[in-house]
């Protein structure tokens, strides 16, 4: 093996890189959208109103009675009831409402029961009329689910292709800091105006400057879909049909220890528990309350906090107690285990379902550094194979295939992002009564997207790129004033009520266009000299004229 084990994991580093390079930009732009996947959809659906904060929240006990009554009249005799009370931290991507739920008994041969909802006014009881329906859209969850569903192909083909270029991401971070042997001293090393030298610059800090998120959301996105992507040893154990894997899942989560008997209003006092809940967990920390009743043991009555930070999203703590003398019930071990704990908790780091506001946007400001880590990587393969080409003499002989990767470079990097804002306008736009007014909004998105590249392709690259920046600054300055002509939900009127959810997305969007404005300046001086050769314009990014 003449190359040392260096340059090796460079060269690996290097095509593992390349090869998926534009997949892992798309996957990253919609993950992105995740972290505000709820902002989003309330964004993309007008109509629904705005939900006051109350100044002083209502009494606990009161609002647990109001809703234990009404329950006791839509379903005496359920196989479970379940109190959510009005409480921020619950669902920290939004407010939620004093609402019940109940389900019933399962018919025979049935696992589950039919279920319902009902949202109470925490003040009277009074249950609230439903809202009236909004407009279709995919909103921010579809966004997000781009990211690992792709589209227009089987969901089983785009989460193994997903998988497959997860996993040479992750072998390219890991053969990237061994390429890079300085890397932390690289970190503060920055030389504009160096062409190839500059692009790898930014490329070292940017991936320094956020290392552990990238080495997390990698590996934990393959825990995502651990049991498609390594099913050997379910398969070996159970067999590989359906209902072998239903047979797995059972066991797995002890779905058979979970059998309901019908319950009813409880008997214990709720004052002792409310205040056990209170001095554990401190005062507003109660979230829900369910009764519910295990085979072969007493009804209980389960309390559960807010999930407040905690790392374990699908068992956030829990107090239980006997509904007929209130005595302290042992706690439940978790479901599967600790194998199951540890799935839990990689996955709420991947999706950032434990972080409060600050920590969404630590996560959104993380994902941009890895869009612009797979932007440099992409763009800096690019320069250095022109260069490489041009000292050489061999321009012409991988002509097509350097202009193709810088194509679908401008394509992906400056396209991309142009899409999402015309997928934002489409919702707008689109006529409210639109038949598969949803999947139309996607059509847009990928329509747009599919014109860039065409668009990179007919101009001279140069143009494209400065061109299609400005595009993107254009389009997401479009969308709060789209939204302001075709809404009253506009920064007008959502700033001084202190609508969050649409005067910080209308923000977002004014702030995404500035940086736009600011690449499109950065990218003119670079490739557009003031002074002009008289020779005809080269259509490739030179190394004496990079764009860093």
């Amino acid at each position: 093996m003449k190359e040392g084990f260096r340059q090796c994991a460079a060269w690996l580093h290097t095509w593992s890189g390349l090869v998926v390079g534009w997949v892992l930009f798309f996957v990253f732009v919609t993950g992105t959208a995740g972290y505000f996947q709820n902002e989003i959809t309330r964004w993309m659906q007008p109509e629904r109103p705005l939900v006051p904060r109350l100044a002083q929240p209502a009494p606990v006990e009161p609002m647990l009675r109001a809703a234990l009554e009404r329950l006791e009249r839509m379903a005496p005799a359920a196989a479970s009831w379940r109190v959510t009370l009005p409480h921020e931290s619950l669902n920290p991507r939004g407010w939620q409402e004093l609402a019940i739920q109940w389900e019933e008994m399962p018919e025979p041969g049935h696992q589950f029961g039919t279920s319902a909802v009902e949202k109470l006014d925490s003040i009277t009881g009074a249950v609230l009329p439903p809202e009236a329906e909004p407009r279709a859209t995919a909103g921010g969850t579809g966004l997000y689910r781009l990211h690992y569903e792709l589209h227009y192909m089987p969901y089983e083909w785009a989460i193994r292709i997903v998988g497959v270029c997860t996993m040479l991401m992750l072998i390219a971070i890991v053969t990237g800091i061994i390429t890079h042997k300085k890397i932390f001293k690289e970190f503060f090393t920055f030389r504009p105006g160096k062409g190839q030298r500059s692009w790898l610059d930014a490329h070292n800090a940017i991936s320094v400057m956020a290392l552990p998120f990238f080495l997390m959301i990698t590996y934990s996105g393959l825990i995502f879909f651990m049991y498609s992507y390594m099913p050997a040893g379910r398969d070996v154990i159970y067999g590989s049909g359906v209902a072998a894997r239903n047979e797995f899942f059972d066991e797995l989560q002890e779905r058979e220890k979970h059998k309901h008997l019908p319950i009813g209003r409880p008997v214990a006092s709720l004052t002792p528990l409310l205040a056990q809940a209170e001095a554990d967990w401190g005062s507003g920390q109660l979230a829900s309350m369910t009764i519910e009743r295990h085979e072969g043991g007493p009804p209980q009555i389960v309390l559960s906090r807010a999930h407040g930070g905690s790392l374990d999203f699908w068992n956030p703590p829990t107090l239980r107690f006997n509904a007929i003398t209130g005595q302290a019930l042992p706690d439940e071990p978790s479901i599967g285990g600790s194998s199951v704990l540890t799935q839990s908790v990689t996955l709420n780091l991947h999706v950032g379902r434990f972080a409060g506001i600050w920590g969404r946007w630590l996560y959104f400001v993380a994902s941009l550094l890895g869009c612009a880590m797979i932007g440099t990587g992409l763009v800096l393969w690019t320069v250095k194979r022109r260069r490489h080409h041009l000292s050489s003499g061999r321009e012409s002989v991988d002509q097509f295939g350097v202009r193709l990767v810088e194509n679908l470079n401008v394509a992906s990097i400056a396209g991309l992002p142009l899409a999402v804002a015309a997928y934002f306008c489409a919702n707008r736009l689109l006529p409210v009564d639109l038949a598969d007014r949803a999947a139309w909004e996607f059509h847009s998105l990928f329509t747009v997207w599919l014109g860039t590249l065409f668009y990179a392709l007919a101009r001279p690259l140069r143009r494209a790129w400065i061109e299609l920046l400005w595009g993107c600054c254009l389009a997401y300055a479009l969308v709060p004033f789209i939204n302001a002509l075709t809404t009253h939900r506009h920064l007008g009127r959502s700033l001084p009520a202190r609508d969050w959810e649409f005067a910080g997305f209308d923000l977002t969007m004014l702030a995404l266009a500035s940086l736009f404005a600011v690449m499109a300046i950065k990218v003119r001086r670079r490739l557009m000299p003031k002074q002009p050769a008289l020779t005809a314009e080269p259509t490739a990014l030179t190394p004496a004229k990079g764009l860093a």
